[in-house]
């Protein structure tokens, strides 16, 4: 009697266990089932906390191009050849200080606005969008001046302007003009940012490149450390050469 008693509480003991165990998986099933029900969300992109001040630039084929707001106007339809590309996404609105410049890039273009090639220039130097010129800044591809800026045969002269307002103070002579294209076209392309690092403390001297076409280009040069900002460092004879010219037209000006 005592052996059936102690059978039926272990039988009892047995199914409690069962029963909650069972209750248990019943229980973490639900759990999954309703877990499994809510929708994922992911987490959005933080918003870019900075104020970014984008100069107007474009990149395509890895060459970069600055607008030229001060060398030119409006782009007329006539002046337009074949199409060079598309901007692909425009960086203000919409990018950060993390942002890493690629092809199709713009500062202020909307993607899909059309890049054309200029008529008269090779596209390594000048292109136009959404009726502006640009400009190549940086070029990868480019060893000498010559083939970052094709102005070669175009030259009308060359001017000095005020460090303070950009104003024109005078012109180079006819020789002068002739020699300092000649000499500047055929020097090593090297890249800002390299002649960055020599020119950082020092004054520039502030040139203007008319063109015969009407549009210009300002380079700068620094002549303690004998660069330009356009990418390439000068020659004695091209320091002499300006810093005389520079001499003389101040003197001229009574300045």
């Amino acid at each position: 009697m005592k052996k059936i008693r102690r059978l039926a509480r272990l039988l009892l003991v047995f199914g409690l266990v069962l029963m909650g165990t069972a209750c248990g998986t019943a229980g973490k099933r639900a759990v999954e089932q309703h877990a499994a029900s809510e929708p994922v969300i992911e987490k959005s992109a933080e918003p870019c906390l900075s104020k970014i001040e984008w100069v107007d630039f474009l990149m395509i084929n890895n060459i970069r191009y600055a607008q030229n707001y001060d060398g030119t106007k409006e782009v007329k339809p006539e002046q337009l050849d074949a199409e060079v590309g598309r901007v692909k996404y425009m960086l203000n609105d919409n990018a950060c200080t993390d942002h890493v410049t690629k092809n199709g890039d713009a500062a202020f273009l909307p993607a899909g606005t059309v890049i054309y090639t200029l008529k008269g220039y090779n596209p390594e130097f000048r292109v136009a969008a959404n009726n502006k010129i640009y400009q190549a800044t940086e070029n990868p591809n480019a060893a000498t001046m010559g083939d970052l800026l094709d102005i070669e045969g175009k030259v009308q002269k060359v001017s000095l302007e005020s460090a303070r307002d950009g104003s024109q103070i005078g012109d180079f002579s006819k020789e002068a003009s002739s020699e300092f294209i000649r000499e500047l076209l055929i020097l090593k392309y090297v890249g800002s940012d390299a002649v960055y690092e020599e020119i950082k403390h020092d004054n520039g001297v502030f040139l203007r490149v008319h063109l015969k076409d009407g549009t210009s280009l300002r380079i700068v040069y620094y002549p303690k450390g004998n660069g330009f900002s356009a990418g390439a460092f000068g020659t004695k004879r091209l320091r002499t050469l300006i810093m005389s010219q520079r001499a003389q037209i101040k003197a001229a000006a009574g300045l």
